[in-house]
């Protein structure tokens, strides 16, 4: 009896120890992983990458003064429609006005003075052809002998002198000229310094910053205000470089505003530029809209999807496999019920949830795509079923 009693016990305490056992390795923090699994295929992908950016503008201009001074108006304000030429704003001209009637007055006075000098010519040359009459009369006369070679004399030297006074009103023109010129000079760099303190527009564009008021005091080179082409506008987005493969000028994109996420808008890739993003590995593509909205709002953020070439019959798996151990790319796999690791190198992301393959796993094989919990190298794990 009392042997019957402790084979029970003995049996009791397998059975509990038993279950227990069962219970902490299925049930238990030792229970297998639950994880899900998905196939390496080959199919048809329609590979896109995708990007995150802001409104911007390719032709941007910061208008200012080319000289520090005071501003004395400003016509226009943000959102304001311009066109080339327009006068945006005015500096104080202090003594440029001034000046530039002073350097009209000086070039005025120049001009009479070369008038001045042209009459002189004219009464030098009148008295140069009288003195020389009366020259070449002297000389017959004194051939003749009717005259004496002192009159002859007298009459030489009076034409010499008519002469050299010609001479002297003609440089005095040149002279004359030479000072209408450099007054003409100085008229146009005063009158062009003050043309400097009027703020035009360079291009039709829109006002998108007002950046100082009437009275403020700015340096040369500051702006005053700040305009943007509207033709312009694009998103700059940035996408992975390891994603950026295939990426070139000319592809169809769309691009979806943060205000308007369920209006997406065609674009095209118009710039990719030459320096990417070292820190966050990212290279900074320009999406042009295509139509160009009326309206946009410049550092609003978008999203952009750039449509690659269709891939036909390419290795290819679900998206969801794709993970990250450390540094690496790679793919969990089941193998023997734990857990492996397998590095794999991946290219495009297709719009059906599925990813390029290059190389690391083989058409056909499983890859975990859910897990329950974080899977590490070598654990426990148990495919799920997945209810219909």
């Amino acid at each position: 009896m009392k042997a019957l009693k402790l084979l029970l016990i003995v049996t009791g305490v397998g059975l509990f120890l038993a279950a227990f056992y069962w219970l902490l390795t299925n049930r238990g923090p030792l229970a297998p992983v639950g994880v899900r699994a998905g196939s390496v295929i080959r199919a048809d992908i329609s590979p896109s990458v995708f990007g995150i950016g802001t409104v911007d503008a390719r032709l941007a201009y910061a208008v200012g003064p080319v000289a520090p001074g005071r501003v004395l108006r400003v016509l226009v304000d943000q959102g304001a429609v311009v066109k080339a030429g327009q006068l945006l704003a005015e500096m104080d001209p202090v003594d440029m006005d001034l000046r530039v009637q002073a350097a009209k007055s000086a070039g005025a006075r120049s001009r009479q003075s070369v008038r001045v000098a042209e009459a002189q010519v004219e009464e030098a040359r009148s008295r140069a052809k009288l003195a020389k009459t009366n020259q070449n009369r002297d000389r017959a006369l004194y051939q003749k002998g009717v005259i004496s070679e002192q009159a002859l004399d007298s009459s030489n030297n009076e034409a010499e002198r008519a002469e050299s006074a010609l001479a002297a009103a003609r440089a005095n023109v040149a002279l004359a000229k030479q000072e209408v010129g450099r007054t003409r000079a100085e008229s146009r760099g005063i009158s062009s310094v003050r043309d400097s303190l009027r703020i035009v527009s360079p291009v039709d564009g829109v006002i998108v910053s007002r950046e100082v008021e009437p009275g403020a005091t700015v340096v040369a080179g500051q702006a005053v205000l700040r305009l943007v082409d509207p033709k312009s506008l694009w998103v700059r987005a940035r996408i992975d470089q390891s994603r950026a493969r295939g990426v070139h000028v000319g592809q169809e994109a769309s691009i979806v505003l943060r205000s308007a996420p369920d209006a997406p808008r065609s674009g095209r890739v118009t710039r990719i530029e030459m320096q990417s993003d070292p820190v966050t590995e990212e290279r900074i593509v320009n999406v042009s809209f295509e139509p160009q909205p009326a309206q946009l709002y410049i550092g609003e953020l978008a999203e952009v999807t750039i449509s690659l070439p269709r891939q036909i019959g390419v290795l290819a798996m679900p998206s969801a496999a794709v993970s990250r151990k450390g540094n690496e790319k790679g793919v969990w796999q089941m193998l023997n019920g734990r857990a492996h690791f397998t590095p794999v190198k991946i290219g495009s992301q297709g719009q059906a949830d599925l990813v390029q393959i290059f190389s690391g796993v083989s058409e056909g094989d499983s890859v975990i795509v859910y897990s329950s919990a974080q899977l590490e190298e070598g654990v426990r794990v148990r495919q799920e079923r997945v209810e219909p």
